[in-house]
């Protein structure tokens, strides 16, 4: 999955370095390559975990019975941060199943909320090809939240929700 990045590749990925004095990482996220390889997946036992280290991990925060959501999602690693977001965005503009996951979200909660959660899918997604030797990443089509839908429960959920409302329903079929 690794491999060296030639310069036009270079060009069309989104990377980011963080230094420090003991170490430095170079993260790319790119179809091909993520950086820094086995060591990301010796270091987190799940894809939780290291969803989890990023703060790319959903929280609640639940006071006097209520849950809310807690305000952002911590500081984290700002780099890889910063690239998962911009591979989210461009995500969300493609013809995907994250790209579908992406409208869908932001549709109902926002923007924001879209690209940490696309961000966080990129993320398990790249953990999972590198922990697991030989995989692939397949995606679903842009269709797969629409094929999802089962019609007939669909129905009779609301035929249920009109007769609790005190209607008499009979459904026809279209011509």
């Amino acid at each position: 999955i690794a491999h060296p990045i030639t310069a036009r590749e270079q060009q069309s990925i989104t990377s980011a370095t963080y230094n420090h004095p003991s170490h430095v990482e170079t993260y790319v996220i790119s179809p091909t390559s993520f950086a820094p390889g086995t060591a990301l997946v010796s270091r987190f036992a799940t894809a939780g975990h290291l969803c989890s280290w990023a703060k790319f991990a959903p929280v609640t925060q639940e006071s006097a019975g209520k849950a809310r959501a807690r305000p952002g999602t911590g500081h984290g690693n700002k780099y890889l941060a910063r690239s998962l977001g911009q591979a989210a965005v461009m995500a969300g503009h493609s013809d995907t199943v994250l790209g579908a996951r992406y409208r869908r979200i932001a549709r109902r909660r926002g923007k924001p909320r879209a690209i940490v959660a696309v961000g966080r899918s990129i993320l398990v997604a790249i953990w999972h090809i590198l922990s697991t030797p030989g995989a692939t990443f397949i995606d679903l089509g842009p269709d797969y939240y629409d094929s999802r839908i089962n019609p007939e429960r669909k129905t009779r959920n609301h035929v249920r929700e009109l007769q609790a409302l005190g209607y008499k329903v009979t459904l026809e079929p279209a011509a």
